[in-house]
């Protein structure tokens, strides 16, 4: 049956090419228009200078361009999502809305109440699978329920993928762009500045945007794949992809990137191979996290909810260090400037990080979760959660509890020159040799032809690691 007016809703997939919901509503109705919400409930929580929100700003003044491209036009609101979806709807009088599935709990839970009003309105919300290659039951254990382990899961994903190659085929949409409605009738739709919407501008994104950002992005990644594996663990590297923001706001498809990786890995490149088990370790945790809605504030493991964190005045005053680069630890600090700075961190250092704040600071997972959530312009629920639960030993598959990072070995392994220390601490730039990974046991003089005085120019590590260690130790065997 073909519909008259279909509206489709643009959320995490910002982009034109491969769209699941696009195709569908443009395959089945006579005129389809599009539509993306500033949702308030979202924006309220956000700071004023949100890199995030600059970075779909962006990219929806491409997609609008895009769209005008094509005789089309996007319509931007402000407010509620559910409020403003149901209006719009009823203005449009569109019979369906079609939208793309998203897992995290808030979102199903608007996503119920919009399905609920429209249905009492008569019309209908039709929701497709887009943002990951297979979801909810489709990759099971042999025993028909879910994996706890990604070594296993990711086998049964590869299996599923081989048994099923149509599930990365393109879903098309420019040979029905003629389906689209027309860009005459968007008389007064324009898209609102980011002072309209109640942010600053602030500095422009560090990251490309858009569908053509995430293109640029991708293609200069294809020059060095091939080092990943090898590479990928060196945050003074260029050796990662920097896609993730992308695949988090669906500016590229990523279908279309296990298309390629698949072809690569077959044909035995090891970086692409490398790659594409990352890519399953975020569906991993999508898994989690929708099978499991539990673990966005509690351990997947019930039994780590009853550890008894470091709280109190001592240990907020340590957080605090942790969050603004006072560790005394040089690696942890430039890993948390980095991420102030930049709203970006390396993979291998939000591992580095999150243990200390856990197994030395002894401090929640759940404290700095949120802080990254709040900071990280890639930040998704499921993979920033699972990676916390990983690192601080309370998740699936997770680090066991008695393997504690070293800072200090962490750092001589993965930046042995200190590039990136430097990079990001200027402070100790002038620092030679190993002084740069441990500064308060280097020796007087090399402090000093450094010109640094530690507690003045920089502090003083604020925990002994190996005394920290036994007390971790301690807090986790205690529950055994």
């Amino acid at each position: 049956m073909t519909l008259r007016n279909s509206l489709v809703w643009f959320r995490r997939d910002l982009r034109l090419d491969d769209h699941a919901a696009l195709h569908h509503a443009l395959r089945s109705s006579d005129r389809v228009y599009c539509a993306f919400v500033f949702d308030t409930d979202i924006l309220a929580g956000l700071p004023r200078d949100d890199r995030r929100v600059q970075f779909i700003h962006a990219s929806l003044q491409e997609l609008d361009k895009r769209l005008r491209e094509w005789g089309a036009y996007l319509i931007v609101r402000h407010g509620r999502a559910a409020d403003e979806i149901v209006d719009l709807a009823a203005g449009l009088e569109a019979e369906s809305v079609f939208a793309n599935h998203d897992y995290e709990p808030g979102a199903i839970a608007r996503d119920r109440e919009v399905q609920q009003r429209l249905r009492e309105a008569g019309r209908s919300l039709q929701s497709f699978k887009d943002q990951v290659v297979f979801e909810k039951d489709e990759v099971l254990t042999l025993a028909g329920g879910p994996f706890s382990v990604f070594t296993p899961y990711k086998n049964a994903w590869l299996k599923r993928l081989a048994a099923h190659p149509e599930a990365i085929e393109a879903f098309e949409t420019a040979p029905w762009a003629g389906a689209l409605a027309p860009v005459s009738l968007s008389a007064g739709h324009v898209l609102p500045t980011l002072e309209a919407l109640g942010f600053a501008p602030g500095e422009a994104p560090i990251h490309p945007t858009g569908m053509s950002g995430a293109r640029q992005l991708l293609d200069a990644f294809l020059q060095r794949i091939d080092d990943y594996r090898t590479a990928r663990d060196f945050p003074a590297l260029d050796s990662t992809s920097r896609l993730s923001v992308h695949l988090r706001f669906g500016t590229l498809s990523i279908r279309s990137l296990v298309r390629l990786l698949r072809e690569r890995a077959d044909n035995g490149k090891d970086g692409a191979a490398t790659w594409l088990s990352e890519l399953i370790w975020r569906e991993f945790y999508m898994m989690i996290l929708q099978r499991h809605p539990r673990v966005a504030t509690q351990s997947f493991k019930t039994a780590f909810d009853k550890l008894r964190w470091e709280e109190g005045p001592e240990a907020d005053d340590a957080f605090t260090a942790w969050c603004e680069s006072r560790t005394g630890y040089p690696l942890v600090d430039a890993a948390m400037a980095q991420l102030n700075r930049s709203g970006f961190m390396h993979n291998r250092l939000r591992m580095v990080t999150a243990s200390f704040l856990t197994k030395d600071l002894g401090i929640s997972w759940l404290r700095g979760e949120r802080y990254f959530a709040a900071r990280l312009n890639d930040y998704e629920l499921s993979s920033n959660n699972g990676g916390w639960q990983w690192a601080a030993s309370t998740g699936c598959d997770a680090q066991p509890w008695f393997r504690i990072f070293n800072p200090v070995t962490q750092s001589k392994r993965f930046d042995p020159d200190g590039a990136f220390i430097r990079r990001w601490l200027p402070q100790l730039a002038a620092l030679e040799g190993p002084a740069i990974h441990a500064p308060w046991l280097a020796k007087p003089a090399v402090l000093e032809r450094a010109g640094l005085v530690l507690g003045r120019d920089y502090p003083l590590p604020i925990v002994d690691h190996e005394q920290a260690r036994e007390r971790t130790l301690a807090r986790f065997g205690a529950l055994r």
